[in-house]
């Protein structure tokens, strides 16, 4: 009897230290999961080869964000507390929402007639805009668990006190949402012009993904990322050039909006790109509604405008009168 409990204790501590059962954290990861899993839906529907863009998700999460965000876990940057699925030391909505973002930012630039070369800019930027309401919220969101009996955020940031920062985030993880969502844009839209152009191969189809990923990832891990962060090594990690490189995101955005309104000629339509305002709204939903109940007051004053911010420039890509429909 004595063994039978002794087992059973051990059993209940390991799985305990798989899942930390955290109601919020599981709550809004659940949120993630079901946009993703209506991503997967819309993508089949709507896309005209749904393959190789579902592969860009597989291989986003697997072979990109979700390599990167495990080697910033290991360096120490910041740690995540566990979840319903996760990917080594990172819960797996991390990498889906991150692509969701990108997916749903290349289709709104596709259909919103983007100049080419804006396209990695308005993604990386647009990345920006929805981190900032998302990171200072799951800092605050902390709980006790077995494994951290200190306590953890939804994920946590270790960073030095003088470093540059907003509400205990580092500034340089705002504008590395610029770099993650950019580089990610930039190759794969190199990878689709590819299969477009060998007339939509589907072995061209296949091989683009994880070939254009894997080069992301090591664009993000390149020299180049910490220049166009902090200009490094002109400058290092934590001094307040990075408020500078953050500010050039904003830039970026207001660039790559001034260029598109001047060339738009076809508005957006719900039928057809309803899972743009979906994945955006209810993402922005779910971080308003958990910031109020958890009465995290500074977080969401400081959040608000990014997401009205947002949530306009998708409403303007869907209600915009058009040359065409101007009075004479």
């Amino acid at each position: 009897m004595e063994l039978i409990t002794k087992i059973y204790s051990a059993f209940d501590t390991s799985l305990m230290q798989w899942m930390t059962l955290v109601p919020s954290w599981l709550i809004q990861d659940a949120v993630v999961l079901i946009l993703g899993a209506l991503t997967v839906g819309f993508i089949v529907k709507h896309e005209k080869n749904p393959l190789p863009i579902l592969l860009e998700f597989l291989c986003f999460m697997l072979l990109y964000a979700g390599i990167y965000e495990n080697l910033a876990s290991v360096m120490g940057w910041y740690k995540f507390g566990r979840s319903w699925v996760m990917v080594f030391n990172v819960p797996i909505t991390v990498p889906m929402i991150e692509y969701l973002f990108v997916y749903c930012c290349l289709r709104f630039c596709q259909k919103a007639k983007f100049p080419t070369w804006t396209v990695p800019l308005f993604a990386g930027a647009m990345g920006v805009v929805a981190d900032l309401p998302l990171d200072p919220l799951a800092m605050v969101q902390r709980a006790i668990t077995q494994e951290v009996p200190e306590g953890i955020g939804r994920w946590t940031w270790y960073i030095s006190p003088t470093d540059a920062q907003v509400l205990e985030v580092p500034i340089y993880n705002f504008s590395g949402w610029m770099l993650l969502c950019g580089y990610a844009a930039v190759w794969l839209l190199v990878g689709r012009h590819w299969y477009q152009k060998s007339g939509e191969k589907p072995s061209v189809g296949m091989l683009y993904p994880p070939i254009f990923m894997l080069i992301g990832l090591l664009t993000m891990c390149s020299p180049l990322s910490s220049f166009l962060l902090w200009l490094g090594p002109i400058f290092n990690r934590g001094d307040s050039i990075e408020y500078v490189m953050l500010g050039l995101c904003f830039v970026a955005l207001a660039v790559s909006l001034i260029l598109w309104r001047g060339k738009m000629r076809q508005r957006l339509a719900w039928k057809e790109d309803w899972i743009i305002p979906v994945v955006f709204g209810v993402f922005h939903f779910s971080i308003l509604l958990f910031g109020l109940i958890g009465q995290h007051w500074k977080v969401v004053a400081f959040g608000l405008p990014f997401m009205f911010l947002q949530m306009g420039i998708i409403a303007f890509g869907f209600t915009r009168k058009l040359p065409s429909e101007q009075e004479v």
